[in-house]
C-alpha cells in the first residue's frame, strides 16, 4: 500500500510545506484513469489525432552501427550530426524528428571495453543539447551535465528556466564537442540521449536516443547467440498529430521556455509502442535461441514483458544482463517488469515453438493496442549454434557491511515559486548545490523513498539493489544497476559504488517529465 503523507515526510525528513500528490490522482487527464493500476506507469495519455495502423504490420528495423572515422592504438573516433528529418514511422505519415544522424533510434556505437571512445557530436538542430552515455563510468566533464551545453551552429538566447535553475553557467560548447569515453567498464548495454536541462523530456521524445554497447573477452568467449541473433529492441511510446508529428504537450514548442500543460507533468504517456522506430513491429526469426537487449527509452510508461503463448517448456525469458553488465549466473522468468531507462539483456528460446507460430510480446499493464509491444514469426528451422552457460561474468557481491554512511533521499511532489515540481527531499534542483559528497572507491547506502512510482538513476555510480520495504530483493533487481524501478509508496535501499572518476554529478528520476520538472540533484565524488 502506499505510505501515508505524514510517513512519508518522517522519512524522507521533507518540510511538511510539501504537497504531496495521492496516487489516486496521477493519471488523470480527460476523464482516463490511466497510472492507477497498482504498479504501472505514473503519467497522463497523450492520444494520437490520426488513424492508428493495425500491429504487426511492419518489419522490425535495426539500428545502423556507426562506423568510426578513424582509429589509432588506443582510440576509436566517430563523429555523430544532431539534425532534423521527416521518416516514416506510421506507414503514410511524415514525422519530423531530431535524430543523432537524422535516424531514430540514431546509430548503435559500439565500443572494447578499456578501449578510449571519442565522438564528435554537431548540433544542426535549433536548440542547445546535451549528450549523456547513460551507464557510462566517465569524467564529468563528459558525462553530459545538464548545463553542459553544445550551443547549435548559429548560436542561442536562452529562455527562462524552471524554478532554481541558471540556464547559463555550465561548460559550453558551440558547434561541435568531442565527447570522451574510456569505458573502463566491463561489456554492458548503454545508450545515449540528450540530457538538456528543463527539456530532456521533449528533446528525447523527439527521437534524441540511442544504443551504445560496451563489449570485452569475457562476453566474447561465451556461447550467446550472435550476429543475427542478437537484436536490440528499443521500446517507447509515443502520439501522433493529424499531420505525423510528433504530439507533446509542450508549454512552448520551440523548447526556449521550459515546461508541460495541465498534468502532463505527471509524465506523458504516449498511445502507440514504437519498437526501434517502428509501430509494432514483427520479426521473423528460427526456431533457435535468441539474445535480446531490451531498453526503455520511453519518457514515463512502464511495462510488464511477457510472451503470448508461453514457451512449451522453460521459462520465456533468461536473463543474462542487467543495466551495467552480465550477470553472475543466469535468472528465468515469464515476466519482468521494465521502467523507463533500465535495460535487460534476455535470450529467448524459439524452439520452445513449432515453425509458424506467431508469438507476441506483451505488455501485461495494458490491453488493447497497448497490450502489445511486438510480434515473433517462428519462420524457419534451423541448426542451434549456441548457449546459455550456467555461470556467465565473474561477479563482485556486495554486502552491507562494506557501506562507510547511509544517506536518505525523499522523491516526490512539491511547490517551488508557485509552481508544481517534483523535488528530491523537498528541494528543486539547482546546479551549484551539492547534496551528497561520497569518496572515491567508497560503497553507500543510498535508502530511496517514493511517493508515487518514480525509476531513480545514478550518474557514474553503479549499485546493487539491497532491499524493498526491508524484504529481499526482487529476482529483476540482480545485478549491477545504474537505474531502479521504485514502486509508489516504497521504500528501496540500494549499495553504491563511487568508482572511476572524482567531479560533480547528478542523480534524478528518469520520467523524464518529473526529472525537467526538477527532480534532481547533485552528488559530487571526492
Amino acid at each position: 500500500m502506499p505510505l501515508s503523507r505524514r510517513r512519508l515526510i518522517q522519512l524522507g525528513g521533507v518540510a511538511a510545506a510539501v504537497p504531496l500528490v495521492g496516487c489516486d490522482r496521477i493519471g488523470d487527464q480527460v476523464g482516463e484513469s490511466l497510472g492507477t493500476r497498482s504498479g504501472s506507469s505514473t503519467g497522463s495519455r497523450m492520444s494520437s489525432q490520426l488513424d492508428l495502423p493495425e500491429p504487426f504490420q511492419v518489419p522490425l528495423p535495426r539500428p545502423r552501427v556507426l562506423e568510426p572515422t578513424n582509429s589509432d592504438g588506443t582510440t576509436d573516433f566517430y563523429e555523430v550530426t544532431q539534425r532534423a528529418a521527416k521518416v516514416e514511422i506510421v506507414p503514410g505519415h511524415q514525422t519530423e524528428i531530431w535524430g543523432y544522424d537524422g535516424t531514430f533510434p540514431g546509430p548503435t556505437i559500439e565500443s572494447r571495453a578499456g578501449r578510449r571512445t571519442v565522438v564528435r557530436h554537431r548540433n544542426e538542430l535549433p536548440v542547445p543539447v546535451v549528450v549523456h552515455l547513460h551507464g557510462g563510468k566517465n569524467p564529468a566533464e563528459h558525462d553530459g551535465y545538464p548545463i553542459d551545453y553544445l550551443l547549435p551552429t548559429g548560436g542561442f538566447a536562452h529562455g527562462d528556466g524552471m524554478p532554481g535553475h541558471t540556464m547559463a553557467g555550465g561548460n559550453t560548447s558551440q558547434g561541435t564537442k568531442d565527447y570522451v569515453y574510456p569505458l573502463d567498464q566491463p561489456a554492458a548495454t548503454l545508450w545515449y540521449h540528450d540530457h538538456r536541462m528543463d527539456f530532456t523530456g521533449p528533446q528525447v521524445y523527439r527521437g534524441l536516443a540511442g544504443f551504445h554497447l560496451v563489449r570485452d573477452d569475457e562476453e566474447d568467449a561465451l556461447p550467446l547467440p550472435k550476429g543475427e541473433k542478437e537484436v536490440p529492441l528499443f521500446i517507447c511510446d509515443r502520439a501522433f498529430a493529424e499531420d505525423g508529428s510528433f504530439r507533446y504537450p509542450a508549454v512552448d514548442h520551440s523548447l526556449h521556455d521550459p515546461g508541460v500543460t495541465g498534468q502532463f507533468s505527471n509524465g506523458v504517456l504516449g498511445d502507440v509502442i514504437l519498437v526501434n522506430g517502428a509501430p509494432w513491429p514483427t520479426l521473423d526469426v528460427a526456431n533457435t535461441r535468441y539474445r535480446f537487449r531490451v531498453l526503455n527509452g520511453s519518457n514515463a510508461r512502464r511495462y510488464a514483458l511477457s510472451l503470448d503463448p508461453k514457451p512449451g517448456e522453460g521459462r520465456s525469458f533468461v536473463q543474462i544482463g542487467s543495466d551495467a553488465g552480465l550477470l553472475g549466473a543466469p535468472i528465468g522468468h515469464d515476466r519482468i517488469e521494465i521502467a523507463p531507462a533500465e535495460r535487460y539483456d534476455l535470450v529467448v528460446d524459439f524452439s520452445q515453438f513449432k515453425v509458424g507460430t506467431r508469438v507476441t510480446l506483451r505488455n501485461e499493464f495494458d490491453n488493447g493496442r497497448l497490450g502489445s509491444v511486438m510480434q515473433f514469426h517462428v519462420a524457419r528451422k534451423a541448426t542451434e549454434d549456441s548457449t546459455v552457460p550456467g555461470r556467465l561474468a565473474d561477479f563482485e557481491q556486495l554486502d552491507r557491511s562494506m557501506a562507510v554512511r547511509t544517506r536518505q533521499f525523499l522523491f516526490g511532489q512539491g511547490v517551488s515559486g508557485g509552481r508544481q515540481i517534483w523535488a528530491v527531499n523537498g528541494k528543486p534542483f539547482e546546479p551549484d548545490r551539492i547534496d551528497a559528497q561520497p569518496k572515491l572507491g567508497s560503497v553507500e547506502i543510498w535508502k530511496l523513498v517514493t511517493d508515487v512510482h518514480h525509476p531513480v538513476h545514478l550518474h557514474l555510480a553503479h549499485f546493487q539493489v539491497l532491499s524493498r520495504m526491508t524484504q529481499a530483493p526482487l529476482a529483476r533487481d540482480a545485478g549491477w544497476k545504474d537505474t531502479v524501478d521504485i514502486l509508489p509508496g516504497q521504500i528501496v535501499e540500494v549499495l553504491a559504488k563511487f568508482t572511476g572518476h572524482r567531479g560533480k554529478y547528478v542523480f534524478h528520476c528518469h520520467n523524464l517529465e518529473h526529472e525537467d520538472m526538477v527532480m534532481m540533484s547533485n552528488l559530487e565524488v571526492v
